[in-house]
Protein backbone atom coordinates (compact mmCIF):
# COMPACT_ATOMS: atom_id res chain seq x y z
CA UNK A 1 0.00 0.00 0.00
CA UNK A 2 1.40 3.82 -0.98
CA UNK A 3 2.03 6.43 1.39
CA UNK A 4 -1.47 8.17 -0.34
CA UNK A 5 -3.69 5.36 0.20
CA UNK A 6 -2.59 4.72 4.05
CA UNK A 7 -3.04 8.57 4.40
CA UNK A 8 -6.50 8.11 2.75
CA UNK A 9 -7.14 5.14 4.90
CA UNK A 10 -6.15 7.03 7.98
CA UNK A 11 -8.36 9.46 6.51
CA UNK A 12 -11.13 8.10 6.14
CA UNK A 13 -11.30 5.92 9.36
CA UNK A 14 -10.89 9.22 11.31
CA UNK A 15 -14.32 10.77 9.79
CA UNK A 16 -15.74 7.49 10.44
CA UNK A 17 -14.84 7.78 13.99
CA UNK A 18 -16.15 11.51 14.14
CA UNK A 19 -19.23 10.53 12.50
CA UNK A 20 -19.89 7.85 14.72
CA UNK A 21 -19.23 9.74 17.82
CA UNK A 22 -21.66 12.48 16.43
CA UNK A 23 -24.68 9.80 16.28
CA UNK A 24 -23.60 8.42 19.44
CA UNK A 25 -23.94 11.99 21.08
CA UNK A 26 -26.81 12.94 18.99
CA UNK A 27 -29.02 9.23 19.26
CA UNK A 28 -31.65 9.69 21.54
CA UNK A 29 -32.15 12.82 19.30
CA UNK A 30 -32.21 10.71 16.15
CA UNK A 31 -33.85 8.05 17.48
CA UNK A 32 -37.05 9.86 17.84
CA UNK A 33 -36.21 12.00 14.82
CA UNK A 34 -36.80 8.46 12.95
CA UNK A 35 -40.02 8.09 14.96
CA UNK A 36 -41.40 11.05 13.60
CA UNK A 37 -40.64 10.14 10.11
CA UNK A 38 -42.25 6.98 10.61
CA UNK A 39 -45.13 8.30 11.56
CA UNK A 40 -45.20 10.63 9.42
CA UNK A 41 -45.02 8.44 6.57
CA UNK A 42 -48.35 6.14 8.38
CA UNK A 43 -50.22 9.53 8.01
CA UNK A 44 -49.62 9.33 4.46
CA UNK A 45 -50.40 6.19 4.21
CA UNK A 46 -53.32 6.49 6.01
CA UNK A 47 -54.57 8.99 3.60
CA UNK A 48 -53.60 6.93 0.27
CA UNK A 49 -55.59 4.16 2.01
CA UNK A 50 -58.69 6.25 2.20
CA UNK A 51 -58.40 7.26 -1.23
CA UNK A 52 -58.41 4.09 -2.54
CA UNK A 53 -61.04 2.39 -0.16
CA UNK A 54 -63.31 5.92 -1.72
CA UNK A 55 -62.54 4.09 -5.19
CA UNK A 56 -63.28 0.67 -4.08
CA UNK A 57 -66.75 1.98 -2.92
CA UNK A 58 -67.59 3.58 -6.53
CA UNK A 59 -66.77 0.29 -7.89
CA UNK A 60 -68.79 -1.61 -5.80
CA UNK A 61 -71.71 0.68 -6.57
CA UNK A 62 -70.90 0.38 -10.25
CA UNK A 63 -70.78 -3.30 -9.94
CA UNK A 64 -74.35 -2.79 -8.34
CA UNK A 65 -75.78 -0.63 -11.16
CA UNK A 66 -73.99 -2.85 -14.29
CA UNK A 67 -75.56 -5.85 -11.99
CA UNK A 68 -79.22 -4.40 -12.02
CA UNK A 69 -79.15 -3.50 -15.82
CA UNK A 70 -77.93 -6.74 -16.83
CA UNK A 71 -80.64 -8.51 -15.06
CA UNK A 72 -83.30 -5.65 -16.12
CA UNK A 73 -82.13 -6.52 -20.67
CA UNK A 74 -82.54 -9.96 -19.32
CA UNK A 75 -85.93 -9.86 -19.32
CA UNK A 76 -86.28 -7.10 -21.94
CA UNK A 77 -84.46 -9.85 -24.22
CA UNK A 78 -87.08 -12.75 -23.15
CA UNK A 79 -89.99 -10.50 -23.49
CA UNK A 80 -88.35 -9.33 -27.06
CA UNK A 81 -88.34 -13.13 -27.80
CA UNK A 82 -91.46 -13.89 -26.52
CA UNK A 83 -92.91 -11.19 -28.82
CA UNK A 84 -91.42 -12.20 -31.87
CA UNK A 85 -88.95 -9.24 -32.56
CA UNK A 86 -85.86 -11.55 -32.96
CA UNK A 87 -84.52 -7.83 -34.60
CA UNK A 88 -84.54 -6.48 -30.98
CA UNK A 89 -83.47 -9.18 -29.18
CA UNK A 90 -80.79 -9.49 -30.70
CA UNK A 91 -79.78 -5.73 -30.05
CA UNK A 92 -80.45 -6.69 -26.65
CA UNK A 93 -78.42 -9.62 -26.72
CA UNK A 94 -75.36 -7.02 -27.56
CA UNK A 95 -76.09 -4.82 -25.00
CA UNK A 96 -76.08 -7.66 -22.66
CA UNK A 97 -72.71 -8.26 -23.46
CA UNK A 98 -71.27 -5.14 -23.34
CA UNK A 99 -72.67 -4.60 -20.25
CA UNK A 100 -71.23 -8.36 -18.81
CA UNK A 101 -67.91 -7.43 -20.13
CA UNK A 102 -67.89 -4.26 -18.06
CA UNK A 103 -69.24 -6.00 -15.39
CA UNK A 104 -66.58 -8.13 -15.50
CA UNK A 105 -64.08 -5.56 -16.05
CA UNK A 106 -65.48 -3.74 -12.99
CA UNK A 107 -65.57 -7.19 -10.83
CA UNK A 108 -61.82 -7.23 -11.68
CA UNK A 109 -60.78 -4.12 -10.59
CA UNK A 110 -62.76 -4.47 -7.34
CA UNK A 111 -61.49 -7.81 -6.28
CA UNK A 112 -57.46 -6.29 -6.98
CA UNK A 113 -59.02 -3.01 -5.10
CA UNK A 114 -59.92 -5.71 -2.12
CA UNK A 115 -56.74 -7.35 -2.19
CA UNK A 116 -54.60 -4.38 -2.11
CA UNK A 117 -56.47 -2.31 0.34
CA UNK A 118 -56.16 -6.04 2.30
CA UNK A 119 -52.38 -6.02 2.16
CA UNK A 120 -51.63 -1.83 3.03
CA UNK A 121 -54.30 -2.60 6.53
CA UNK A 122 -51.87 -5.60 7.00
CA UNK A 123 -49.09 -3.62 6.51
CA UNK A 124 -50.30 -0.62 8.35
CA UNK A 125 -51.09 -2.94 11.68
CA UNK A 126 -47.29 -3.75 11.84
CA UNK A 127 -46.11 -0.31 11.20
CA UNK A 128 -48.51 0.97 13.91
CA UNK A 129 -47.47 -1.81 16.31
CA UNK A 130 -43.01 -1.30 15.26
CA UNK A 131 -43.98 2.20 16.25
CA UNK A 132 -45.33 1.28 19.48
CA UNK A 133 -42.41 -0.34 20.59
CA UNK A 134 -40.04 2.16 19.24
CA UNK A 135 -41.93 4.48 21.76
CA UNK A 136 -41.57 2.32 24.49
CA UNK A 137 -37.98 1.78 23.73
CA UNK A 138 -37.41 5.29 23.48
CA UNK A 139 -39.40 6.64 26.74
CA UNK A 140 -36.79 3.82 28.70
CA UNK A 141 -33.79 5.13 26.22
CA UNK A 142 -34.37 8.46 27.90
CA UNK A 143 -35.15 7.37 31.14
CA UNK A 144 -31.90 5.76 31.56
CA UNK A 145 -30.19 8.45 29.78
CA UNK A 146 -31.77 10.79 32.26
CA UNK A 147 -30.52 8.69 34.79
CA UNK A 148 -27.11 8.40 33.67
CA UNK A 149 -26.57 12.11 32.92
CA UNK A 150 -27.99 12.86 37.02
CA UNK A 151 -25.59 10.45 38.33
CA UNK A 152 -22.41 11.97 36.17
CA UNK A 153 -23.78 15.52 37.50
CA UNK A 154 -24.02 13.92 41.32
CA UNK A 155 -20.49 12.45 40.91
CA UNK A 156 -19.07 15.80 39.47
CA UNK A 157 -20.56 17.71 42.10
CA UNK A 158 -19.35 15.72 45.00
CA UNK A 159 -15.83 15.94 43.46
CA UNK A 160 -16.15 19.47 42.91
CA UNK A 161 -17.57 20.07 46.39
CA UNK A 162 -15.92 17.38 48.99
CA UNK A 163 -14.49 20.69 51.08
CA UNK A 164 -17.92 22.24 50.92
CA UNK A 165 -19.10 18.44 52.05
CA UNK A 166 -16.87 18.45 54.84
CA UNK A 167 -17.18 21.94 55.86
CA UNK A 168 -20.83 21.50 56.22
CA UNK A 169 -20.37 18.08 58.13
CA UNK A 170 -18.44 20.26 60.81
CA UNK A 171 -20.95 22.69 60.81
CA UNK A 172 -23.31 20.45 61.78
CA UNK A 173 -21.74 18.52 64.10
CA UNK A 174 -20.90 22.12 65.84
CA UNK A 175 -24.93 22.81 65.72
CA UNK A 176 -25.46 19.54 67.51
CA UNK A 177 -22.47 20.44 69.91
CA UNK A 178 -24.30 23.36 70.87
CA UNK A 179 -27.46 22.33 71.34
CA UNK A 180 -26.42 19.34 73.49
CA UNK A 181 -24.59 22.11 75.71
CA UNK A 182 -27.57 23.94 76.18
CA UNK A 183 -30.06 20.93 76.83
CA UNK A 184 -27.31 20.02 79.34
CA UNK A 185 -27.40 22.99 81.18
CA UNK A 186 -30.87 23.08 80.98
CA UNK A 187 -31.09 19.77 82.50
CA UNK A 188 -28.24 21.08 85.59
CA UNK A 189 -30.30 23.76 86.19
CA UNK A 190 -33.59 22.16 87.19
CA UNK A 191 -31.77 19.71 88.88
CA UNK A 192 -30.34 22.64 91.02
CA UNK A 193 -33.82 23.67 91.45
CA UNK A 194 -34.87 20.86 92.53
CA UNK A 195 -32.25 20.03 95.33
CA UNK A 196 -32.93 23.42 96.40
CA UNK A 197 -36.72 22.76 97.23
CA UNK A 198 -36.17 19.93 98.85
CA UNK A 199 -33.78 21.36 101.03
CA UNK A 200 -36.26 24.47 101.68
CA UNK A 201 -38.87 21.85 102.55
CA UNK A 202 -35.99 19.58 104.87
CA UNK A 203 -35.22 22.95 107.07
CA UNK A 204 -39.35 24.06 107.28
CA UNK A 205 -39.66 20.21 108.81
CA UNK A 206 -36.90 20.66 111.09
CA UNK A 207 -38.22 23.60 111.95
CA UNK A 208 -41.14 22.31 113.30
CA UNK A 209 -39.59 19.12 114.77
CA UNK A 210 -40.46 16.77 112.34
CA UNK A 211 -37.51 15.95 111.02
CA UNK A 212 -35.75 12.86 109.89
CA UNK A 213 -33.28 13.08 112.07
CA UNK A 214 -35.12 14.24 115.41
CA UNK A 215 -37.69 11.18 114.28
CA UNK A 216 -34.40 8.68 114.71
CA UNK A 217 -33.14 10.32 117.35
CA UNK A 218 -36.44 10.25 119.73
CA UNK A 219 -37.01 6.36 118.67
CA UNK A 220 -33.69 5.75 119.74
CA UNK A 221 -34.25 7.11 123.21
CA UNK A 222 -37.06 5.47 123.54
CA UNK A 223 -35.54 1.92 122.91
CA UNK A 224 -32.61 2.77 125.70
CA UNK A 225 -35.25 3.93 128.14
CA UNK A 226 -37.43 0.54 127.53
CA UNK A 227 -34.01 -1.20 128.53
CA UNK A 228 -33.30 0.58 131.48
CA UNK A 229 -36.72 -0.23 132.40
CA UNK A 230 -37.95 3.80 132.49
Amino acid sequence: MGVFSKLFTAIKGGVNEAGEAIIDANGVRIYEQEIRESKENLAKAKQELTSLMAKKMNVDREINSLTKDVAKYEEHGVNALNKGEEALAVEVAEKLAELENELTTQKGAAEQFAAHISRVKNLMKQSERKIAEHERELSMVKTTESVHKATKSISANFGAGATKMVNAKESLERIKKRQQTFEDRMSAANELESESDSGSLDSKLAAAGISETNSAKDDMLARLRQKAGK
